[in-house]
């Protein structure tokens, strides 16, 4: 499989984040919930991939999880790795190591509580494109982490990106509000944007079995959603498999 190409056979790959099960795990010293158990699971329900993103204070994945779910995948040729974070901090070293299908970079801070913004283009252009080159010589897809801005989608694409993934918190806030059009429409301009320029479009934070059926049905091209908080807290009560098959229900809702 070339980590480069789109994802066969489906419109939108649903990437479950599995994050939120290591943050559980990490408050004892037991080891359960099992980070590999819970990958497995959702991917024999269907999910076309496996997100992590290990911070530098481990506060939930940690360095040895990335490593045991990228043994875990060599079992499941089919089945995506990607790896998030910021490369001017520790994701290149565990892309040196792991080689995952995607990289995808976000400007985090060491200390930020979770990601809000994308990066700055082209202002970042320069930091950026070398470790994209790098990730690419190592066969590694590159996806940068962006706010909905169509003006931004060119200077993604002239720093060497294979896709962006858009931050989707945005769309979340304001659905069901009387900014939900005006919101989503700012999303359908910047995919289109993207794909103009040549690039391959991902979406995701917070979204949900709620909005992602209106935003895959109005925001052309999406390659790939990446879903951990929600969908963690929806296994919560209803198990991994029924979960992971309602989202994958929501994204074909979304089929035209």
């Amino acid at each position: 499989m070339n980590p480069l190409a789109p994802t066969p056979a489906v419109r939108t790959a649903l990437s479950v984040n599995v994050n939120k099960v290591a943050l559980l795990r990490n408050t004892r010293h037991l080891g359960i919930p099992s980070v590999a158990r819970a990958a497995e699971q959702c991917i024999a329900a269907g999910a076309h991939g496996i997100t992590v993103h290990p911070r530098p204070d481990e506060r939930h994945i940690r360095g040895s999880d990335v490593h045991e779910l990228a043994a875990l995948l060599k079992a499941y040729p089919g089945i995506e790795y990607n790896i998030e974070g910021n490369p001017l901090h520790n994701l290149m070293d565990f892309v040196r190591a792991v080689r995952p299908h995607q990289a995808t970079f976000v400007p985090d801070s060491v200390a930020q509580f979770t990601s809000d913004h994308g990066w700055q283009l082209p202002a970042d252009a320069e930091r950026l494109r070398p470790l994209i080159a790098e990730c690419q010589a190592l066969g590694v897809r590159v996806s940068l982490f962006m706010d909905p801005l169509p003006e931004a989608m060119a200077h993604a694409a002239a720093c060497g990106a294979d896709r962006v993934e858009l931050y989707t918190e945005g769309w979340a806030s304001a659905f069901g509000t009387p900014q939900q059009a005006a919101v989503l429409a700012r999303y359908t301009a910047a995919a289109e944007a993207a794909l103009a320029a040549g690039l391959q479009v991902n979406a995701g934070h917070d979204l949900n079995q709620d909005n992602l059926t209106p935003f895959l049905a109005a925001v052309p091209g999406v390659a790939e959603v990446s879903i951990g908080h929600a969908l963690i807290a929806d296994a919560l009560e209803a198990g991994y498999a029924a979960t992971v098959q309602g989202y994958l229900r929501c994204i074909a809702r979304a089929e035209p």
